[in-house]
């Protein structure tokens, strides 16, 4: 199954020390697909939804609402895909299916979004295979879904977030944290957000990456929600 990766940022080279990037963090996250790739952030977009199988959008530094000359045409092309293949939007990719499809994002009021956090599962789906009442994975976001498109169903929320996982149809799935994040890139960007978050909330943050997380149980339930539809 041929999966196209649009890539909304750049990671390798940002932090020196940390190897690799999206591709291969997806390419372990996501094992069994091929992938091909769309560097979407320098306007490399795809010329039609038949090109992949399946689609998957990646996390972002920038926000949907920025008037960026890639941000509407990426939107428009997720507008194509309703129903035609299906798309995972994680992060920035989250915010950008729910902005694309008429929902609203803004910066959280509550602040920073960091380190691994529990998401409470709302609904249990077919593909969510092994279920979980609750899943622990990272996170690392400023933004968030304010208000969800029409006819969105809620699957997934956080004390920090209430709008953490949703779905559109059958085909389109958001999830606000980072199940391909590595210990070591989510380490790398908090530290980064040194002076950005409370000390506190810093501390916390970096103290939560010695704990399991739940990344790959999320891998293996966007791999099944790919495949069966």
């Amino acid at each position: 199954m041929k999966i196209g990766l649009l890539e909304c940022d750049d990671v390798i080279g940002r932090f020196p020390w940390v190897e690799g990037g999206y591709r291969e963090m997806f390419a372990a996250l996501l094992p069994g697909f091929d992938f091909r790739y769309y560097e979407v952030h320098r306007g490399r977009l795809p010329l039609e939804p038949s090109e992949c199988e399946a689609w998957v959008c990646t996390g972002s530094r920038y926000s949907v609402y920025e008037e960026h000359d890639w941000i509407e045409p990426l939107s428009a092309f997720i507008r194509e895909l309703q129903d035609e293949r299906p798309f995972v939007g994680i992060c920035f990719g989250h915010q950008m299916l729910a902005h694309a499809m008429g929902g609203e994002v803004a910066k959280a009021k509550q602040g920073w979004g960091v380190g691994v956090l529990p998401v409470e599962v709302l609904r249990q789906e077919p593909w969510m295979e092994p279920p979980r009442d609750r899943i622990r994975i990272q996170h690392m976001h400023q933004d968030q879904v304010q208000k969800l498109p029409d006819d969105s169903v809620l699957l997934g929320r956080s004390p920090h977030c209430e709008a953490a996982m949703f779905r559109i149809g059958e085909t389109m799935l958001g999830i606000e944290g980072h199940p391909e994040f590595t210990v070591e890139y989510g380490a790398a960007l908090i530290s980064a957000r040194r002076g950005q978050i409370t000390e506190k909330e810093w501390r916390r943050a970096l103290d939560s990456l010695k704990e399991e997380a739940d990344g790959f149980v999320v891998g293996r339930w966007i791999s099944r929600f790919m495949r069966r539809t």
